[in-house]
C-alpha cells in the first residue's frame, strides 16, 4: 500500500514541561541531582524474607536475556559519563557500577526481581543488531537505532537531550564510520525519542541538513505538547518521586527505572518533521529501504506508530511493546491509556508482520526468532486485556479500585516471563487505570463524595484515636512485631502503618518521631517493590521525610531553544490555568499582545475570574497592548528578562496603562514545582 503522507505547514513545539511526556517513558527539566539519602535504614527480616522468597517465584536460571542484552556487541565504554552545562554529569554509568554482571547477587534492600532488571540495563554500548542494523544502547532512557541505507544511514530516535544524541552519535561514527545521514524517524511524541536531536544535526553538513527526511506518525506535534503543556509544573515535581532524583545510586537508593537507568536531564530540543505517517499499511521507501508502519497512536503514547523492515525481517516495536509491563497510569500523573486498543494493536502487529525473524524497540534489547517474537507479542497482548477485561468484570460485580488492585493476579502463563513484570508499570496500578478509565475517581460510596481535606481529616483521626503518643507507641509495636510475620502479613502491616502514619505527619508535620517511623516504613516498602518507580516513589518519599523537599523547582532555561520555535498561543493557554481566582475577581480587562517578528497578535480578555486568548488582528482595540519580540517573550518567560524591566525599556512598545498591564501579571501564579507531597 502506498504511503498516505502530511507535510505540516507550521511548527508545534513542546514548551517548558513537556520533557516529562517520556515516559512511556515519562519524565521532566529538574536540574537538583544526586542529593545525599543518607538516612535510609537497614533493610528489617522480613524484608529480606520477601525478597528471598521471590527468587522462588521466578525463573531466575533462565539467562537468555543476559544473552540477547549481550549478543552483537561492538563496542562499549566503560567510563560512559556524560557532561552538561557546568561540567556537571547529566548521564553517568559508572554510578551504577555497584549492580553485579549477572544480576544474582541482590542485596536485602533490592527485590531481586528489580535487581536483575536493573543489571540487564546497565548492560550498554553499540551493538549489530544484524547486518546493516545497530543499537547505541545505555547512553540515555531510551536506544538510539541505526539502519544502514544505499548511501548512508537512518537514525531511529535521537535520546532526550543534545548531550547524550551527541554522544551516542559520535560514537556509533567512532565505530561504524561516518556515513551521510539520510533520515531521522520519530517513533512517538515523548520526549526521549525526538529531544536529543539537535545534538545529532549539530554534527551535519548543510547538504546533509537540507536534504534530511524526518518521518514521524500523524498528529506528532501537537501531542508532543498536550498531555504536559497544562499540569507541567505538578508532574515535573512528581517526577522527582517516579524517576528517584534525589536519591544516591547505590544499593538503598536508585538502581534504575525498569525502563532504563533513567532519562538524561540535558538541553532539550526538536526538529520539524518533513513528513507525517497517517495510515497503517503505509509504505515508504527511505534511501532504498523499504519501511512498513503501523500507527498505534492511543496506545503507550497519544502519537506513536512501529515499522517493519522487510529487507531485514526486522520489526521495530517502538514502544507499543517492552521488555517489561508498560503504564497504562503513569505515576506521575497523566491521562490514562486505553488496555483494550494496546491489547489490539499489538495483535495487530503480531498478525502482520508475522515472519519478523528480528525484533527491536525503543528500549531494552532485541529478541531472535519467529517463534520467540510470536510468544512474546501474545503474552505481551494478553497481559494488557487480561488487565482490562478481569478489571472490568470485577469493577461490575462493585468491586473499588483498592479492592480490584489486591486481587487481581496474572495467570501463571502470564506470570512466567520476566518481561511481564512490573519493572514499570504494575499489575495494581494498571488495574487502577482501567477503572479511572471507565468509571473516574468516585467509587459511588457517598463517604467518599465529598470528604474532609487530608490535613483536615488527619487531625480528627489523630484526635478520636486518642492522640499522635498513642498511635506511636502502637505503630511501633506493629513495625517490632512485622518480624515474626509470616510474609503476607508482613507486608500488609507495613502498609497499613503507611497509611495510618500518614495521618499522623499530616496532623502534626513536626512529629520527628512520626516522620522518622513513617520514613522507616516506605525504606521497607521501597525494598520489597518490584516496580522501579514504585522503589522510587517510597524512597523518595523517605528522603523528603527526613530532609524535607527540593530547594529548586523547574529550570526553563534548558527548554530555550525548544521554546523559541513554540507557538506563542501555547503559552497563552498555559497562562489561564495560573490566574489566581480571587485576585481576578470583579476584574474586566483586555491585554493585545502583538509579536512583531510574526506578525501575529493575540488578544487576551478577563472577566468572570476567567482568562481567553484568541488569535486577532493588529487594529483590535484593546486596554492596553504590548508589542515585542518572540525571542525577547521567551526571555520573560524563562526568567532572563524581567517584565518590570522590560517594561520600562526600548525593546517593548506600550500602548495604555502600565500599571494596569503589571495588576494584570500579578494575578497569575508562579508554580514553582516544589511543592510538598508527604508533608502538607
Amino acid at each position: 500500500m502506498k504511503s498516505k503522507l502530511f507535510y505540516p505547514k507550521r511548527i508545534i513545539l513542546p514548551v517548558i514541561v513537556v520533557v516529562l511526556s517520556i515516559t512511556g517513558c515519562d519524565s521532566g527539566p529538574i536540574q537538583e541531582t544526586g542529593a545525599s539519602a543518607t538516612g535510609h535504614t537497614a533493610p528489617t527480616d522480613i524484608t529480606n524474607r520477601i525478597n528471598k522468597e521471590v527468587l522462588e517465584q521466578r525463573p531466575f536460571s533462565n539467562r537468555e536475556d543476559f544473552e540477547n542484552a549481550r549478543r552483537g556487541l561492538i563496542a562499549q565504554d566503560p567510563d560512559l559519563i556524560v557532561q552538561g552545562q557546568n561540567n556537571k554529569a547529566i548521564w553517568n554509568m559508572p554510578e551504577y557500577a555497584f549492580i553485579d554482571e549477572d544480576g544474582k547477587n541482590a542485596p536485602a534492600s533490592v527485590n531481586p526481581s528489580l535487581w536483575r532488571q536493573a543489571s540487564l540495563n546497565n548492560i550498554h554500548g553499540l551493538f549489530k543488531v544484524t547486518d546493516g542494523l545497530y543499537q547505541v544502547r545505555g547512553y540515555d532512557l531510551a536506544n538510539m537505532s541505526i539502519i544502514e541505507s544505499d548511501t548512508g544511514w537512518i537514525l531511529v530516535d535521537p535520546l532526550t537531550s543534545r548531550e547524550t544524541a551527541s554522544k551516542a552519535f559520535l560514537f556509533a561514527q567512532e565505530h561504524l564510520g561516518k556515513k551521510p545521514l539520510k533520515a531521522i524517524v520519530f517513533t512517538h511524541s515523548h520526549i526521549d525519542h525526538f529531544g536529543g536531536v539537535q545534538g545529532v544535526l549539530q554534527h551535519l553538513s548543510e547538504e546533509e541538513t537540507r536534504e534530511l527526511r524526518i518521518i514521524a506518525p500523524e498528529g506528532f506535534e501537537e501531542e508532543a505538547t498536550s498531555e504536559n503543556i497544562i499540569a507541567g509544573p505538578a508532574m515535573t515535581r512528581r517526577a522527582i518521586y517516579m524517576y528517584g532524583k534525589r536519591l544516591d545510586r547505590d544499593e538503598r537508593g536508585h538502581v534504575g527505572t525498569g525502563l532504563g537507568k533513567g532519562p538524561a536531564f540535558g538541553n532539550f530540543g526538536f526538529a520539524q518533521p518533513t513528513q507525517l505517517v497517517s495510515k497503517t499499511g503505509s509504505e515508504l521507501t527511505v534511501d532504498g529501504v523499504q519501511m512498513i508502519f503501523q500507527i498505534v497512536s492511543g496506545s503507550e503514547a497519544p502519537s506513536e506508530f512501529t515499522f517493519y523492515l522487510p529487507e531485514f525481517k526486522a520489526f521495530c516495536g517502538a514502544e507499543l511493546v517492552s521488555r517489561n509491563m508498560h503504564n497504562l497510569y503513569t505515576l506521575r500523573g497523566a491521562k490514562v491509556r486505553d488496555a483494550r486498543i494496546w491489547s489490539a494493536f499489538i495483535d495487530e502487529a503480531r498478525n502482520q508482520f508475522s515472519d519478523a525473524d528480528i525484533y527491536f524497540a525503543s528500549h531494552h534489547w532485541p529478541l531472535w526468532g519467529q517463534d520467540k517474537i510470536q510468544d512474546f507479542l501474545i503474552k505481551q497482548r494478553d497481559t494488557y486485556k487480561f488487565i482490562h477485561d478481569q478489571s472490568v468484570r470485577l469493577m461490575n460485580r462493585g468491586f473499588t479500585p483498592n479492592e480490584i488492585a489486591d486481587s487481581l493476579k496474572l495467570p501463571a502463563t502470564l506470570n512466567e516471563d520476566f518481561h511481564n513484570q512490573g519493572y514499570y508499570g504494575t499489575l495494581s496500578h494498571n488495574s487502577k487505570a482501567v477503572y479511572q478509565h471507565y468509571m473516574g475517581w468516585f467509587t459511588a460510596n457517598p463517604a467518599k463524595l465529598d470528604p474532609l481535606p487530608e490535613t483536615e481529616a488527619a487531625e480528627r483521626y489523630v484526635e478520636m484515636m486518642g492522640g499522635a503518643d498513642s498511635i506511636l507507641e502502637k505503630a511501633q509495636g506493629n513495625f517490632d512485631a512485622a518480624a515474626d510475620m509470616n510474609t503476607s502479613e508482613g507486608k500488609k502491616t507495613y502498609r497499613w502503618l503507611a497509611e495510618l502514619l500518614n495521618h499522623v505527619v499530616f496532623a502534626q508535620p513536626n512529629n520527628e518521631q512520626a516522620t522518622a517511623l513513617l520514613a522507616k516504613v516506605y525504606d521497607q516498602l521501597g525494598y520489597q517493590a518490584e516496580s522501579a518507580p514504585w522503589r522510587n516513589f517510597y524512597l523518595t518519599g523517605a528522603y523528603e521525610l527526613r530532609h524535607g523537599g527540593p530547594t529548586e523547582g523547574i529550570k526553563p532555561v534548558a527548554m530555550k531553544d525548544v521554546l523559541l520555535n513554540t507557538p506563542v498561543s501555547l503559552f497563552f493557554d498555559s497562562m489561564a490555568v495560573r490566574l489566581k481566582a480571587d485576585d481576578a475577581e470583579g476584574e474586566s480587562m483586555s491585554i493585545k499582545v502583538t509579536f512583531t517578528d510574526l506578525n501575529e497578535s493575540y488578544l487576551l480578555t478577563l472577566d468572570n475570574s476567567v482568562l481567553h486568548n484568541r488569535r486577532t488582528d493588529s487594529d483590535t482595540p484593546a486596554d492596553a497592548t504590548l508589542k515585542l519580540t518572540q525571542p525577547l517573550f521567551v526571555d520573560i518567560l524563562i526568567g532572563e528578562a524581567g517584565l518590570k524591566d522590560m517594561l520600562f525599556s526600548d525593546e517593548i512598545s506600550f500602548e495604555g496603562s502600565k500599571l494596569d498591564l503589571l495588576r494584570f501579571f500579578s494575578m497569575l501564579d508562579k508554580p514553582e514545582g516544589k511543592f510538598n507531597i508527604v508533608t502538607p
